[in-house]
């Protein structure tokens, strides 16, 4: 299957034969069952995640060959490609009006979607809040005991294949209305304050020790990070430009569902 879809990807007319189209098929249903994902976690805490780029390739596909078809729950209607799950009883999951989750996308039992969006190839993980009109893009991997506060908006990886999507890792709190998109991982435990926007570029400043240290893309385990600015110079004048700021750590020693609002409280931050 794997070799079938690599092979394939990108060449012409592979439409037409039915052995990529079933393998396409039959990855798109692991993924919505969970037995294959886009990126595989490391090994060991702090290690590198691994992109399974033939997995988002497939995704990528089945986009030239499923056909758009109307749906429609209740009073709603949609003309689409892409079948909505409506297995969420019998999966475990529970589902507030108007929680959506595309095909192709893999929700553990025990998570809680409120009227939000999952889209397809992403992964939310057991014991994890998805907030009402939070949105996991295509692709995104949110691990276990994740809180994902209103308006939270996680961003879709697809293009490049090899690209690594949105990870946000277990015990992460993601505060209201923050963006995270362009493949950041969120550590383990990390706590985001309301309004954080992170991008591949923005500059993450932890600001904790006498010198300041900038991360990119990665926002450390345990950390506790707030929105902020600082001036950089232009042709035009100076100005104040977006970044992160890490104000302190989570600890250990404190529980860790507790933690998540006890962390902002400590530091002075909104959730």
């Amino acid at each position: 299957m794997q070799e079938l879809i690599t092979q394939s990807f990108g060449s012409p007319h592979w439409q037409q034969r039915g052995d990529v189209c079933a393998a396409v098929e039959d990855t798109i249903d692991r993924l919505d069952r969970g037995e294959l994902r886009v990126a595989s976690p490391p090994a060991e805490p702090g290690g590198e995640w691994r992109v399974n780029v033939w997995v988002k390739q497939a995704v990528l596909m089945y986009f030239s060959i499923a056909p758009m078809a109307e749906m429609e729950a209740g009073v709603m209607r949609w003309f689409d490609k892409i079948p909505l799950k409506t297995s969420h009883a019998a999966d475990g999951v529970r589902a507030v009006p108007p929680a959506t989750v595309r095909r192709g996308a893999y929700v553990e039992p025990g998570a809680i979607l409120m009227p939000s969006y999952v889209n397809i190839g992403a992964r939310v993980g057991k014991g994890t809040m998805v907030d009402t009109w939070a949105t996991v893009g295509s692709c995104a991997q949110v691990g276990r005991d994740v809180h994902l506060s209103g308006g939270v908006g996680l961003g879709g990886v697809l293009e490049p294949a090899a690209s690594a999507p949105v990870i946000i890792e277990d015990g992460a709190f993601i505060g209201s209305r923050c963006v995270v998109v362009e493949g950041v991982r969120v550590e383990r435990e990390a706590v985001l304050g309301a309004n954080v926007i992170l991008t591949s570029s923005t500059p993450i400043i932890d600001v904790t020790g006498s010198e300041e240290v900038v991360h990119r893309g990665r926002v450390p385990a345990r950390s506790v990070v707030i929105p902020g600015s600082r001036a950089k110079t232009f042709p035009a004048g100076t100005y104040q430009v977006p970044c992160a700021l890490i104000i302190g750590r989570r600890t250990e020693s404190t529980d860790r569902k507790t933690s998540l609002t006890q962390s902002l409280r400590e530091f002075g931050v909104q959730a």
